[in-house]
């Protein structure tokens, strides 16, 4: 947060992505945590990149996922970590720090703040407040999908990064629909939103893993999750 709003260094990264001062600092700083913490545990972070993938636990983290809501001072970017164990989401954290949120996810409990959360009860998607991300890559890639969800649910709206799977997991939006992710991306969503007793997998329905293709539905219901499932197959 001492970055935010702040004068940034900017770099452009091969994919035309930025990356700020702030997002190198902050996974340095947690990259220094678990090596003095968990010396035996494999990394893998959006800026550092990945060692020891094949080590039973894996911490995987974002150190500012919506680095360009970061640097244009929008306050929704967030801090994700994920534990995996034997290559399965076993904890997710997301922090959305100018919030002052942190929402976290283990087993069958879910929290705000330390507060438990649940997935609201919507099983229909034409009564859906449904969010799409990522919507211009989706055009390029995907134009019939992102055509066929911008013609149902009852509230759509488009947005980008973390806050909405977030905001899922605690009953405000029904579903999310997300398209080019990377691991450290979607898996810190796994935990929490399965912890707060929804349903996220990739856009064929199945488990979400280091090797997923970057596309990824998020849903309060099992119901809902099949609804759309028709649509992105």
């Amino acid at each position: 947060m001492g970055y935010f709003r702040g004068t940034l260094g900017i770099e452009v990264k091969a994919d035309l992505s930025p990356v700020t001062v702030a997002d190198k600092a902050v996974e340095a700083f947690v990259r220094a945590r678990l090596a003095q913490d968990f010396p035996n545990d494999g990394v893998f972070g959006e800026e550092e990149g990945a060692s020891g993938l094949d080590r039973d636990r894996v911490w995987v983290l974002d150190p500012i996922d919506g680095t360009r809501s970061f640097l244009s001072g929008y306050p929704t970017f967030g801090f994700l970590l994920a534990i995996l164990e034997q290559g399965k989401p076993k904890i997710g954290v997301v922090g959305i720090p100018a919030m002052n949120e942190v929402y976290t996810g283990l087993g069958q409990a879910a929290a705000l703040n330390g507060a438990p959360i649940q997935v609201s009860t919507q099983t229909a998607l034409s009564d859906a407040i449904l969010y799409i991300h990522e919507a211009e890559h989706m055009r390029a890639g995907d134009e019939a999908v992102l055509e066929k969800l911008t013609q149902t649910g009852a509230t759509r709206r488009f947005a980008y990064d973390c806050y909405a799977h977030a905001l899922l997991a605690a009953g405000h939006i029904d579903a999310v629909v997300d398209y080019n992710l990377q691991p450290y991306d979607y898996l810190p969503l796994c935990a929490l939103i399965e912890a707060a007793g929804g349903v996220i997998t990739d856009w064929q329905g199945l488990p979400l893993t280091l090797q997923s293709d970057g596309r990824v539905i998020s849903a309060a219901t099992p119901a809902l999750h099949a609804e759309l499932l028709e649509i992105t197959r």
